[in-house]
């Protein structure tokens, strides 16, 4: 993800929280002459995508939502969005703890781990956490360490010994931006009105 067209601000959260949409992957299906199928996963991992428009909305929350639109120049750079159905570490509704992820395995010299969330067996990397909520244990005991909120990377001030469990908790943001370079709001009566798509899509890398 190049950082050069990105904006360290959030998508206002009361808006966020009218979003729909989720996770995507984009795989391969070839039908066979037998009837069976082969498939291929194109992308590594998954891009999510989302639109955050549709609800009907205050004007002062419509001319906020204008207002960080032309900020952002429309398509042109990307911001931090709050997905409210996956936004910590742990369960939805759980406070984020220590021990929620591993993040890697120490050896001795090592002192940078990134931060991982496991989805089953597969880690999706996580770039932008929130300041003040990421914490981090080496089996299982706190340790001190700093952060790098814009890119996800956690440094230890010891390295972690050979074989020990590198594990970490946090709150997080998806680098997104715009997938529309027009908005259309239209006024729904006195003081109110929608904004009939505005569609979000995720910062691959």
């Amino acid at each position: 993800m190049s950082l050069a067209n990105f904006h360290e601000v959030s998508f206002p959260v009361p808006l966020a929280l009218a979003a729909t949409g989720g996770p995507e992957r984009r795989t391969d299906v070839v039908t066979l002459a037998s009837g069976g199928e082969a498939r291929n996963a194109v992308w590594a991992g998954s891009r999510r995508r989302w639109d955050v428009g549709s609800a009907a909305l205050k004007l002062d929350a419509l001319q906020a939502l204008t207002e960080f639109f032309e900020a952002r120049r429309g398509r042109l750079h990307g911001f931090r969005f709050r997905d409210a159905m996956d936004d910590r570490s742990c369960a939805v509704g759980e406070v984020p703890s220590e021990g929620d992820q591993r993040i890697g395995t120490g050896d001795g010299a090592t002192t940078e781990f990134q931060l991982l969330k496991a989805y089953g067996d597969y880690a999706r990397h996580i770039g932008k956490p929130v300041a003040g909520t990421v914490l981090v244990a080496v089996n299982g005991e706190v340790v001190p360490f700093s952060v790098d909120v814009t890119q996800g990377l956690v440094t230890l001030e010891s390295a972690p010994p050979n074989g020990a469990g590198v594990t970490a908790g946090f709150r997080f943001d998806c680098a997104v931006r715009f997938d529309t370079d027009r908005l259309d709001i239209t006024l729904e009566g006195f003081g109110a009105g929608k904004a009939l798509r505005v569609p979000l899509v995720e910062l691959a890398g």
